[in-house]
């Protein structure tokens, strides 16, 4: 590995650790010329896997748009950071075990919705609105009272 300071490709690994629930190892190296340390992330390249816009188009996946979504959602609540990444993490893990190249954004977006279910239902209630686009109060109102009805909470 070359060192990012002195381009030297001697060094010697300091520490290692698995990362991402065992997804990845992080090193910690010790540059032998020039000393100074520098981190290293180790993983399994995967397939490229492509998200299928509503209008049509293909991008790349990238993780980063899913938890941006859920952190999102579960903003002022208590839901820690790790909960969040747990979350993305499993959300990617099911992904690569569809075995497809290519996946809608409607198939994510109904997964992030199930596992913020189960996470937190206001965190749902959140992230479904701006998902599905409610237009109005009746279409909020009827997604609330489904949530309601599945979870045995309503009394009417």
């Amino acid at each position: 590995m070359k060192c990012p300071y002195c381009n030297s490709d001697s060094d010697k690994v300091v520490d290692s650790r698995s990362v991402r629930d065992g997804c990845a190892v992080r090193r910690r190296r010790e540059c032998i010329d020039c000393g100074r340390r520098f981190t290293t992330y180790e993983s399994v390249e995967k397939s490229q896997l492509f998200v299928i816009k509503k209008d049509g188009r293909r991008e790349p996946f990238d993780r980063t748009k899913i938890t941006d979504g859920i952190r999102t959602a579960c903003r002022k609540r208590p839901v820690s950071a790790e909960q969040i990444e747990s979350l993305t993490n499993s959300i990617e893990m099911e992904l690569s075990e569809i075995g497809s190249m290519e996946i809608s954004t409607d198939q994510i977006g109904e997964m992030v919705m199930e596992k913020l279910r189960e996470l937190d239902q206001v965190a749902y209630v959140r992230f479904a609105s701006v998902y599905r686009r409610f237009e109005d109060v009746d279409e909020f109102r009827a997604a609330l009272k489904k949530l309601l009805d599945n979870s045995g909470l309503n009394n009417k």
